[in-house]
């Protein structure tokens, strides 16, 4: 069953037969609201008609519908500047209801202050991610799945290897044309997964002859996950719409949460939430950058902390951009000009920061990175080494800002992403060490634990992303 846009000819008839017995004035008054309603929705996206592909007139168990135009009459003169307005106009999901939407809607009304921070987080990406959307023609839902993937944070990788505010996996991302590489990781630019995220909605979209819960399932759990339970369910004689199938617990969760979040978005104050007030504008622009630059002198050229340039560029992740490009950095629209200015006038032999070092006896590119606080990777890279081998007397280069790069790390930590794992029944320090990739001492270090930890324990785990 496609969610996009059901209410039935019966309802929209019943509709019309109780006006007809109502009083002349109530009529005229009920007529007139309909009418301010419908003009408070906004016009769609070119190419996004009122009824989405593949939806169905009849209603499944289980699952209420309610007209879809939202009414924006509470909604103050400000709002119309807000960048949630625009994403209302769009909606094409958010009128669903469902016991289970319901449900995620009150875990989200227990805390309303990180429901806040949420929503804040978007302010960099929303504008952006709602504008390719709309030019896509798509239900402006689904700018809102980065809250749900990765609480609008480019620079996360989840444990499974997922990166980006699309949480793309490793092999989805390259076949979406995302490439990663020790310097840079497209998963993580805000411009390319979003485009790529797109493009994969859609073609699940179309194999789920335009179902978009089924979608929105299948961009949880995989395609081959969603088709299977739709043939397990078709061959049992039952229905094949989302809330009917049998799903992964966490697939069960993920769908209603967006449409959840949907539905607040499209009401906060009928649910005792709050928006932030971020403006229906450009929050960033590129900024040519004239080839490589150390990232934290590229902050300091555009007068911002650098953690806030990485959160705009999180692509990259190490302590300078790519050599060979791309050659352009993503700042807030009022810092472009400042920046191009300054950095056409940078000395060449500041746009990149380093130290030299003597190599001494006993040396070795372990010692060295632990001391400065960077990896023995970009050691490698930075001197052209092709393995660890080094010897006493030579100079080596070293990028003094290579600890930069991950939000939430330390310098000791070089360029490793901070993971917070609860702890399962059955695991140990080994196996849990093993499958990230560390070592048992570091567990022990980061975590301050002894030899035993028990289940329902957080441990924080900084993993390489190259591992």
């Amino acid at each position: 069953m496609t969610a996009a846009n059901d209410m039935s000819d019966s309802d929209q008839s019943g509709h019309h037969r109780q006006c007809l017995h109502a009083p002349a004035l109530v009529c005229l008054a009920l007529i007139a609201l309909v009418l301010a309603g419908c003009a408070g929705q906004g016009p769609r996206p070119d190419g996004a008609a009122a009824d989405h592909p593949g939806t169905s007139s009849v209603s499944r168990p289980g699952a209420v519908f309610i007209p879809a135009a939202v009414s924006v009459e509470h909604e103050s003169e400000r709002d119309s500047h807000l960048v949630w307005e625009r994403l209302r106009g769009g909606f094409q999901l958010a009128h669903i209801r469902h016991p289970r939407i319901e449900q995620e809607i009150r875990r989200l009304q227990r805390s309303p202050q990180d429901f806040h921070t949420l929503m804040a987080r978007s302010e960099p990406y929303i504008y952006y991610i709602t504008g390719e959307i709309e030019a896509a023609g798509l239900p402006t839902e689904l700018a809102l799945l980065p809250a749900v993937e990765s609480g609008f944070r480019a620079h996360v990788y989840s444990p499974d290897g997922a990166a980006g505010l699309w949480q793309f996996m490793p092999a989805t991302g390259r076949m979406m044309g995302l490439k990663q590489d020790w310097w840079f990781d497209k998963r993580r630019t805000v411009r390319a997964s979003t485009e790529a995220a797109i493009a994969y909605l859609q073609k699940l979209n179309k194999r789920f002859s335009g179902d978009w819960l089924n979608t929105l399932a299948a961009y949880n759990a995989g395609a081959g996950t969603v088709g299977k339970a739709i043939r397990r369910a078709s061959r049992r004689g039952e229905d094949t719409d989302f809330w009917s199938l049998d799903l992964p617990g966490e697939t069960d969760r993920y769908v209603p949460r967006v449409l959840a979040v949907a539905m607040i978005v499209a009401d906060p104050e009928a649910y005792g939430l709050e928006l932030p007030a971020v403006a229906n504008k450009p929050f960033f622009a590129a900024a040519a950058t004239g080839g490589q630059i150390d990232l934290n002198v590229a902050a300091r050229l555009a007068g911002m902390p650098v953690e806030d340039l990485l959160a705009l560029n999180a692509g990259h992740k190490r302590w300078a951009s790519r050599p060979d490009g791309p050659h352009e950095l993503l700042l807030p629209v009022d810092k472009v000009t400042g920046f191009e200015q300054k950095i056409t006038v940078l000395p060449a032999d500041q746009r990149l920061r380093w130290q030299r070092y003597r190599i001494r006896p006993g040396d070795s590119l372990n010692r060295i990175a632990r001391h400065h606080g960077v990896t023995v990777e970009a050691i490698r890279r930075s001197n052209g080494l092709r393995d660890s081998r080094i010897r006493a007397g030579k100079d080596l280069l070293i990028p003094l800002s290579d600890s930069v790069t991950f939000a939430g790390g330390t310098s000791n930590q070089q360029a490793r992403q901070r993971l917070r794992y609860r702890v399962r029944k059955g695991d140990s320090l080994y196996t849990i060490a093993r499958r990230f990739q560390v070592s048992v001492t570091d567990l022990k270090r980061w975590n301050r634990v002894g030899r035993y930890i028990r289940p329902g324990e957080r441990l924080t785990v900084f993993v390489d992303p190259d591992a």
